[in-house]
């Protein structure tokens, strides 16, 4: 098979080889277009031409143009009629985690070093430093120790200060980690004292805050002496058998290609409503600018009319942002996912939203926010950008990112980051960085042997196997920031 036809009402095929004047993943036209005409893929427009196109003949970024222009009032949409009830707590499937005092379960026992600013991250990288290399011993407990620098905490003001301390504070009570100290300077304005107050309650005995200022000596060495007591009270966590149940996963798309949307985020979907709907767990869906487009399809989706509210809300408030700002809300997708073959934000919106499978919408999150008891599907408010979206997912309580990509990154947030390619060829070029290759679906492993594999493959990694990013020390986090800087 050299072509796929995705929905029987599509007037384009997507190329699952290079054809002559055609490279794999781009479409191909399966009637003439005049200008102006819609082109339909998955079952949907994604943009419409802007110059006749001739049957069998290539057809992209070049060719077509969005339908894409502001705000929409969403007052036709209804919810469907029978949504699907999630399954009961009681899952069969298993997992080896970490159960924290607070009834959260991590699937790692890390020990981390949180700025409150900028100004001290040279000290939070040096005591991360030392401790690799003075105190750390693989099988002692403890799965790594990681610093996360960032340039904020200080020269903001109104939302981009709450954002900070709110990801800040939501990593403070993040299950992944077994120890956290907390350090702050004592002149910023993210106020240390005001901070941890800011955090609410707290497991003491698992989290510490220091300010620099207020150190008598050398503050190298008070953080390393924290650091050394939160260490040894980490080692006491030991793995124990939980349900999938307590699994939040995130789901998340980058560096997308022509076949996104056929094999690795459908994938995804098929998990999500496993995890959702068969097991009882969680899944958390952001990226809000790139659902612009296919957004009616979550919002039908949705258990309750409030749901629908708070989705319509998600959408538009991410719209006037554009707006705000001067730009234009199809302005995506990026120079890489054009080379992949993705021509329009509807047809990347149509491809990323399959990540969230066919699940009811159980909950809205705004931006730094944490999953509350609901479980199911949720939409989480976040930009498309991989570090900024990524790092909300963890920030919301998931203990684990997917990640699916058609052209590769290796990057990584503060939660395990498990890559899954869309092709095959890209599985082979970078095995260093892919996790699990959905290419098989096009070579002819079915869909249901692929999903079996994958959950294999993700209940290893929440009991405990590293992923490729893991083994390379890749953690990162990126803040959204919208604002001034002082």
């Amino acid at each position: 098979m050299k072509t796929i036809q995705i929905h029987t009402n599509d007037n384009v095929a997507v190329a699952l080889q290079d054809l002559p004047g055609i490279p794999a993943g781009h479409k191909i036209a399966l009637r003439d277009f005049e200008a102006g005409e819609q082109v339909i893929k998955y079952g949907f427009p994604i943009g419409h031409t802007i110059h006749a196109v001739a049957k069998g003949s290539l057809i992209d970024h070049h060719d077509i143009q969005t339908n894409l222009s502001g705000t929409l009032d969403y007052s036709d949409i209804t919810i469907e009629e029978k949504v699907p009830e999630s399954a009961s707590s009681n899952s069969s499937a298993t997992f080896q985690g970490y159960l924290r005092p607070d009834g959260q379960v991590g699937i790692r026992n890390e020990l981390w070093v949180i700025p409150t600013v900028g100004c001290v991250d040279g000290i939070v990288r040096r005591v991360v430093e030392r401790m690799k290399h003075e105190v750390f011993q693989e099988g002692e407990g403890v799965d790594t120790i990681v610093g996360f620098p960032h340039n904020y905490g200080c020269s903001q003001l109104g939302d981009d200060h709450e954002q900070t301390r709110k990801i800040l504070r939501d990593m403070v009570h993040h299950p992944n980690a077994g120890g956290v100290l907390v350090i702050g300077l004592g002149c910023e304005n993210n106020q240390p004292r005001d901070f941890q107050a800011f955090c609410g309650e707290y497991d003491k005995e698992r989290v510490r805050f220091m300010i620099c200022q207020e150190v008598e000596g050398d503050e190298e060495e008070f953080a390393m002496q924290q650091l050394i007591e939160l260490y040894r009270q980490a080692t006491g966590f030991r793995r124990t058998t939980q349900p999938a149940s307590a699994l939040r996963i995130g789901l998340k798309c980058g560096g997308s290609d022509g076949f996104s949307g056929i094999t690795a985020n459908p994938l995804l979907g098929r998990f999500s409503d496993w995890l959702c709907m068969e097991q009882g767990g969680t899944t958390v869906l952001t990226e809000i600018p790139e659902m612009f487009g296919a957004e009616t399809i979550l919002m039908r989706r949705c258990a309750t009319k409030e749901l629908l509210n708070e989705t319509i809300d998600l959408i538009n408030n991410f719209k006037e942002y554009f707006l705000s700002h001067g730009q234009p809300v199809g302005e995506n997708p990026s120079p890489g996912n054009k080379a992949g073959g993705i021509s329009t934000l509807e047809e990347k919106a149509l491809g990323c939203t399959q990540k969230s499978g066919s699940s009811p919408v159980r909950g809205v999150l705004p931006y730094g926010e944490r999953i509350g008891e609901s479980r199911g599907l949720h939409l989480l408010s976040a930009p498309g950008n991989d570090l900024v979206a990524s790092t909300a997912l963890a920030a919301s309580g998931c203990q684990l990112v997917l990640f699916t990509t058609g052209r590769g990154t290796p990057f990584a947030t503060f939660a395990p980051t498990l890559k899954v390619s869309t092709n095959s060829r890209l599985a082979h070029e970078k095995s260093h960085w892919i996790d699990f290759n959905a290419g098989t679906l096009l070579e002819g492993e079915s869909m249901e042997e692929l999903l079996q594999r994958f959950i294999a493959l993700i209940m290893q990694i929440a009991s405990g196997e590293t992923t490729k990013s893991e083994a390379r020390g890749y953690a990162e986090i990126a803040i959204f920031k919208n604002g001034v800087t002082l």
